[in-house]
């Protein structure tokens, strides 16, 4: 009996989705959950596995396809170890270039071969069992790259044939394209505005230094400072709940509950996982899932549950340097906080100057429901909290 490959289930939210990659050709035998084609969404990668062992008998969506949700992408007959012959015709008809790639590859190291026109055949995975990693991908494409490769790939995509002024055109993926439609409908339908503080990071310092080796001995992760961060804008999103509301229309929507979006930059784009429940959550729990989310983004493996919702955002700038910035909301959410480099600086305490590790923080707000008093008051007191860490723990 033949069955049909379909599109996974789309939330509402996720109208269609784009083919990228197939990961086994007509005439293919296949193994119970391999990966036989990517998906890309506005959001997410999602793979789409064999439902059982047999054959990949026909294609029926290419690489390049949109589509939609449970349409039909191929059908596969279970059970059966040897490829029709129209299959395998199909199979011998087909160039190179697509040919089965290996099963042990990591999505980053597929969407990179894609990109670079890489054929995984003829790459040698360095990585646990063999796996294909992005680097071995980098490795290969810079083997087969030849001068002659480059001179011909630079008249190709520019209008000038001088080498010395090389261009390269390539389409933006599914997430940029969305991650720019986003950051414009925030720019265009909030009234947008941004206040600024600094933190003496002295105390937060201090307690993660003498904390930090008991702190992973029992919890199994380190302690960072963004678990700091969530628990005070938690604490202080209890005191603005303002801060934690959303508009629908001409209602102002308050959240009783506390879904932290904490932004993470990924070869893709930046995409916002969620810690859900953020009242309930210790330190070693927001820890251990932030690196759980970090990896996951690493490597294209976030569910769009993951990344779906949130009430309050965290951008971290500063891991890359910058040290001011005016983050942009997350639509339908009404602000987004800004974090920066830790520098140290001199400052006046008690009429005498001396140097502390400082930390600019941004609050970028939606002003048609947000007051200036309120955003000022919001991050004086996750100021407060984090300037003497013994306030979260004494709700105070």
């Amino acid at each position: 009996m033949t069955l049909q490959i379909k599109v996974p289930v789309l939330p509402e939210s996720v109208a269609d989705a784009t083919v990228v990659t197939w990961h086994k050709q007509a005439g293919d035998t296949v193994k119970r959950d391999e990966i036989l084609v990517d998906l890309e969404t506005d959001k997410v990668v999602l793979e789409v596995p064999a439902p059982e062992d047999g054959i990949l008998e026909t294609i029926l969506k290419p690489v390049g396809a949109v589509v939609t949700s449970t349409e039909v992408l191929a059908t596969f007959a279970p059970g059966a170890t040897t490829a029709a012959p129209v299959a395998k015709a199909t199979t011998a008809a087909s160039p190179p270039a697509q040919q089965p790639a290996p099963a042990a590859i990591t999505p980053s190291a597929r969407r990179a071969a894609a990109e670079a026109d890489v054929n995984l055949q003829n790459v040698v995975g360095s990585g646990k069992g063999g796996r294909v990693t992005k680097e071995d991908v980098s490795k290969q494409k810079e083997i087969s790259t030849t001068p002659q490769t480059q001179t011909t790939a630079i008249n190709l995509n520019t209008p000038s044939t001088s080498e010395s002024r090389p261009e390269k055109r390539v389409p933006m993926t599914r997430l940029r394209a969305r991650i720019a439609e986003r950051l414009l409908q925030a720019k265009n339908s909030t009234a947008l505005l941004t206040s600024f503080n600094e933190i003496n990071m002295q105390g937060v310092i201090e307690a993660r230094t003498q904390y930090k080796e008991l702190f992973e001995k029992k919890h199994g992760v380190k302690l960072g400072f963004m678990s700091f961060f969530t628990r005070a804008v938690t604490e202080a999103l209890k005191n603005f709940p303002v801060i934690n509301a959303s508009l629908e229309g001409n209602d102002i929507v308050y959240h009783g509950y506390y879904d932290i979006g904490i932004a993470v930059s990924t070869e893709r784009g930046l995409v916002v996982p969620v810690l859900r429940d953020t009242d309930t959550m210790s330190y070693a729990d927001i820890e251990k899932k932030i690196a759980e989310y970090g990896q996951k983004a690493r490597t294209g493996q976030l569910s769009m549950e993951e990344i779906t919702g949130g009430t309050f955002t965290i951008t971290n700038g500063g891991v890359f340097g910058s040290l001011l910035s005016t983050p942009i909301i997350n639509p339908p959410q009404s602000a987004i906080l800004g974090l920066h480099k830790i520098q140290e600086r001199p400052i006046v305490e008690n009429g005498h100057i001396v140097i502390r590790p400082m930390m600019y923080v941004a609050l970028s707000y939606d002003h048609r429901l947000i007051d200036g008093k309120d955003s000022v008051q919001f991050l004086v007191t996750i100021k407060n909290f984090l300037e003497d860490p013994s306030r979260l723990l004494l709700d105070i």
